[in-house]
């Protein structure tokens, strides 16, 4: 089978187990669109699925290799909800599991703003420091409780906006802002992060779809599969991210950094020219 991530191919041998999960797995595989199957095996096969492998894993193995496949075109999969507003471009939320990425994202739909990856964005990084959203997962859920605490009024299990999200637009849209984020009932100002720990969080952002462990006792380690010479190629593109693109860090309520997101979005906007 032929998965189309954001115009690039990987062709997976077929593997009934994981083609009759494809509505499961696909909103958590980058720049791949969850309506579409995936077409028929053609070409040399990039991947071979262990017979026995579960969707879950089976997940994980084939997005350790989008990983290495968008890498070979310069391109990242950090761990980051990208949020796109029409008038200013893009902006990258990051943090680790919890810090309240969704939230924000939620908090900023409410200002017009809308979502181009719910986990994992697929960024490319120009010679020229160009940076861009290719596209990236479409699953979007956050945890019911913290949900509630912030937005009473979204009386669901799980928040799950892809039905929300517009089509994408046909061209990578431009970065104009990276922010982390931490979710708390106490806020503060938006402040600058240092290059060093700017390149530090980029490179473990980075390695996301590789930093993995499988159910499978027995399975391949993913950050094993990732060469040196692709390390090498992905600490590049991470040095020229770290220089175009500085991360700010915010915390406080989602509402909030929202609005102190859409400040820093305008000036970075104005900044580019458009």
């Amino acid at each position: 089978m032929n998965i189309d991530s954001a115009g690039r191919t990987l062709c997976v041998a077929d593997h009934s187990a994981f083609l009759s999960s494809w509505s499961r797995v696909a909103p958590h595989l980058p720049g791949v669109d969850p309506s579409r199957a995936p077409e028929a095996e053609s070409g040399s096969v990039d991947l071979h699925l262990p017979p026995s492998i579960g969707p879950d894993d089976g997940r994980r193995i084939v997005n350790a290799h989008l990983h290495l496949l968008h890498l070979a075109h310069g391109s990242l999969c950090p761990h980051a909800v990208a949020v796109h507003h029409q008038r200013y471009g893009a902006v990258l939320l990051l943090g680790c599991h919890g810090t309240g990425k969704t939230l924000v994202a939620i908090a900023m739909t409410r200002r017009d703003w809308h979502v181009l990856a719910g986990d994992v964005a697929l960024l490319d990084v120009e010679a020229d420091g160009t940076v861009a959203v290719r596209g990236g997962t479409a699953a979007f859920v956050v945890r019911r409780g913290p949900a509630l605490r912030w937005f009473p009024d979204l009386h669901l299990s799980q928040v799950e906006l892809w039905s929300r999200r517009p089509a994408l637009p046909k061209r990578p849209v431009p970065v104009v802002a990276a922010v982390s984020v931490h979710v708390d009932a106490v806020g503060g100002p938006l402040r600058l992060i240092d290059l060093h720990t700017t390149r530090t969080m980029w490179l473990r952002a980075s390695g996301h779809l590789l930093d993995r462990m499988l159910d499978r006792e027995d399975g391949p380690v993913l950050r094993l599969l990732e060469s040196a010479a692709a390390t090498r190629r992905r600490v590049e593109l991470v040095r020229t991210l770290s220089r175009r693109l500085a991360i700010h860090a915010a915390w406080g309520p989602p509402a909030e950094i929202a609005a102190q997101i859409e400040l820093l979005a305008t000036a970075g906007w104005r900044g580019t020219g458009t």
